[in-house]
Parts: structure tokens; sequence; C-alpha cells
């Protein structure tokens, strides 16, 4: 198996503007650090799951089911959609009245199910795995290591995007910066939500 291949493909992808980077640089911006850390850790946790479900058959099964395919697309894109229209709407609030704890509690969650809901996430690992395995079958085992790869990596790029998004808290001090912030972060839900719906099972 060459790891060190997958790795760098790994590195690449991630270092592709995509959902998870979109998402968390804005939540670390207007939520602050420790949300942005809490998603960082909820998102490593849904990479995981991935990689031993695809190992347990959920990726090969998406490929031919879409029914399932579109379960996952449009469950993952509604709950963008309603996270965005809470974000607006509470924009012109400030900084939202929600205690630390829950709002870490809810990042924490909405990371872990940002990848859980993505069938994307599920079909890299038969799209892009078995071209590092060297003809062996992605087994339970297999899957682990790297989902573990693919999880580390992940997270040192996402935890880079967290803490550099949180200086931005300062500047956002004031209330119309931080209303403005808000609303952009909402419609950056909602393209994270168009993602999920023009996601390809081909791709």
């Amino acid at each position: 198996m060459d790891i060190l291949g997958f790795a760098l493909a790994v590195l690449l992808i991630e270092l592709t503007p995509g959902p998870n980077m979109a998402w968390l640089s804005g939540l670390a911006a207007t939520e602050g650090k420790a949300a942005g850390l809490a998603a960082v850790a909820g998102v490593a946790l849904g990479l995981l799951i991935n990689g031993l479900l695809a190992a347990l058959g959920l990726a090969a099964l998406l490929q031919v089911a879409p029914q399932l395919w579109s379960a996952l697309q449009w469950t993952g894109a509604a709950m963008m959609i309603v996270l965005a229209i809470e974000t607006w709407r509470g924009a012109g609030n400030g900084r939202l009245a929600r205690p630390v704890s829950s709002t870490v509690r809810r990042a924490f969650l909405t990371g872990a199910l940002i990848n859980l809901l993505n069938p994307k996430a599920y079909v890299f690992f038969v799209a892009v795995a078995p071209r590092f395995m060297g003809g062996a079958t992605l087994s339970l085992s297999n899957a682990v290591l790297l989902a573990v790869v693919s999880a580390s990596i992940a997270t040192v790029i996402h935890l880079v995007l967290v803490i550099t998004g949180a200086r931005a808290q300062v500047w956002l001090a004031d209330p119309q910066r931080m209303q403005v912030a808000r609303r952009g972060f909402a419609l950056v839900m909602l393209a994270v939500a168009a993602s999920f719906l023009l996601a390809d099972v081909g791709a």
C-alpha cells in the first residue's frame, strides 16, 4: 500500500477550496476559536466514520442506489439551509446569545454531520483509495488506516484555517462588521448546501 502517495493525494484535495474549508473559516471568524476547534474535531470524527462505512460497503452502495445518494444530498443541504437562515436572522442582533458550551457543542455536531451527510466523502474511498492499494481490497483494517491518514492531514489544514479565521474576531468587534460577516457566513452555508445538491455520483 502506497501510504505516502495516498497522503499526498489527500493533501492536494484538502488544499482545494471546498465545503469544510469555507465553513470552518467563517465559523471561526464569527463564533470564535473555541467553536472552530470543536468543528474541526467534529469534521475529523466524520472523516473517520466515513472510512469505516466505506469499508463496510456504503460507498459502493451509494454508487448503485441513487435514492440513497439523493437522500444524503437533500438531508445535508436542508441542514445547511436551516443553519444559514438562522444565522442570517440572528445577524442583526450582533453576537448570538447562545452560551459558549452550546455553541461549541453545536459546532462539533455540525462538523460531523457535514461530512456524514456528504455522499462524495464516502465515494472518495472508492475512487481514490484503490489507486494506492496495489490491488488489495478495501478491508476494514485498510480503511481505518487510510481514514486516520486522511483525517490527520485534514485536521492540520483545518486547524490552520480556524486559527487564521479566529484572528478576524478583533476586527469584527464592531457590530456593523459582525452583521455583515454573519450574513456573509450565511451565504457561505447556502453555498455548502448547493455543493451537496450538485454532487455527482459519478464524480
